[in-house]
């Protein structure tokens, strides 16, 4: 769920604002039942569609009208959308698997190693209505495996009723100042969950850090790994602060960290959260008068960075009616869809006609993200980033708890990713 194209334009990004729901790490375990094999009822083919958990009401329409002018019918059935490939993986060989899934971009190319979904046959006429950047991560070997669906980054969420906008400190360190004076145990100032890398990056990667270097090409170099470099240990000594002085709860650390801090926040217990488009609609609903905006600059003149997380519609290998399943992904990710999806769903589709259309433009949120946008570099979609995750979270928490400096705990992260990736991406 998390690369790196920084400094984009703030017009094109705002079609990447999105009030999303999950590049971010929570998922949710209530995954539906089994889609059934396609079949064919009185002429007509049935179609199967896995879609993202609490989503299917943003293409309900869409898929009406799809059935009546195609004579099919579709099935869309509820998964969290990060765990998909792994049921993929079992359901499409046994033919119980969808003809069209939605995934985060960083496993396309896991996917596409594994061959579990299928190329697109779609034209320049189609992946020029979206954003560069959105496109290219549907892309492996500039063949195109997924159209973009809606775009995520993190950012800062301030309850308005414990501080106005103009009170917000404008870098992290004057946040953890500010946080030293309201912190008491019960009540705290500044939270994020710096203990996964999918947040630290955002510290990490101001100084320098970095996930994988990048070849003359372009492409990612997985033996280029910058996570243990000079500036990758200094932001990771500055996050070490906020546990240090006891600005953190201790027991958001761990699994169980997202609902720590997104319940303080909730309660009214946290000034300011870093979190993601996901939680626009559940603090909506909590009746929290929070804002929203970029997250905040480094003490070296640099704004904290973010994962741009691309989530796809994605055509099963196994589907038995390929060439119609790609044609209900060019119709459920086109512009007027993509419209309607957002205004149900607050998920903002990477659609460039979109960028200035009044109900994106004129959201707090959409402007957020197309802001930290900016700032922000996309999830490395190489296979070899499934080996980093586990343990880069690792060596955070125990540079959280105090088991270990970063430097040490960062330099055996690097050695287990570089052992992983020897192990199962060697001779690829």
């Amino acid at each position: 769920m998390r690369s790196i194209s920084k400094h984009l334009a703030l017009v094109s990004v705002m079609a990447f604002s999105l009030s999303l729901a999950a590049c971010g790490p929570k998922e949710n375990a209530n995954q539906g039942s089994r889609a059934g094999e396609n079949k064919e009822n009185n002429g007509k083919v049935e179609l199967v569609v896995w879609e993202d958990i609490q989503k299917s009401a943003g293409i309900k329409d869409a898929i009406a009208q799809f059935e009546k002018e195609n004579n099919v019918k579709v099935k869309v059935i509820e998964k969290p959308y990060a765990k998909q490939i792994e049921d993929l993986r079992l359901d499409g060989p046994a033919g119980t698997g969808p003809d069209v899934l939605t995934m985060p971009s960083d496993q396309i190319g896991t996917a596409v190693t594994e061959g579990l979904i299928k190329e697109l046959n779609v034209g320049e006429d189609i992946q020029s209505i979206y954003t560069e950047a959105a496109m290219q991560s549907q892309k492996v070997n500039n063949k195109v495996y997924g159209l973009p669906k809606a775009v995520e980054t993190t950012t800062l969420y301030y309850n308005k009723d414990l501080i106005s906008e103009e009170e917000l400190p404008k870098t992290l360190e004057e946040w953890y100042e500010y946080s030293k004076k309201v912190t008491d145990g019960k009540k705290f100032g500044f939270l994020a969950l710096f203990d996964q890398i999918y947040y630290a990056q955002s510290v990490m990667s101001g100084y320098g850090g970095y996930i994988f270097g990048k070849d003359e090409n372009g492409n990612y170099n997985p033996k280029d790994i910058g996570l243990n470099n000079a500036g990758a240990v200094e932001g990771a000594k500055i996050i070490q602060k906020f546990y240090k002085e006891g600005l953190f709860p201790s027991g958001m650390i761990g699994e169980q960290g997202i609902n720590v801090l997104e319940s303080l926040f909730t309660e009214g217990k946290a000034v300011a959260i870093i979190s993601g488009p996901w939680n626009i609609e559940p603090f909506t609903k909590a009746g929290i008068n929070f804002g929203v905006t970029k997250l905040p600059a480094l003490e070296n003149g640099k704004n904290m960075s973010a994962f741009i997380g691309v989530k796809s519609y994605n055509v099963s290998a196994y589907s038995k009616h390929p060439d119609l399943a790609e044609k209900l992904v060019i119709f459920l990710a086109n512009e007027e869809n993509s419209k309607k999806r957002y205004e149900v769903t607050k998920e903002v589709p990477a659609v460039k006609a979109l960028v200035n259309d009044p109900i994106v433009k004129n959201s707090e949120a959409a402007r957020a993200v197309a802001e930290q946008s900016q700032f922000s570099e996309m999830i490395p979609n190489i296979p070899e980033m499934n080996e980093v995750w586990k343990p880069a979270d690792s060596a955070l928490q125990t540079i959280a708890t105090g088991k270990a400096e970063p430097k040490v705990a960062l330099d055996q992260a690097v050695k287990t990713i570089k052992g992983q990736i020897e192990a199962k991406h060697s001779g690829k």
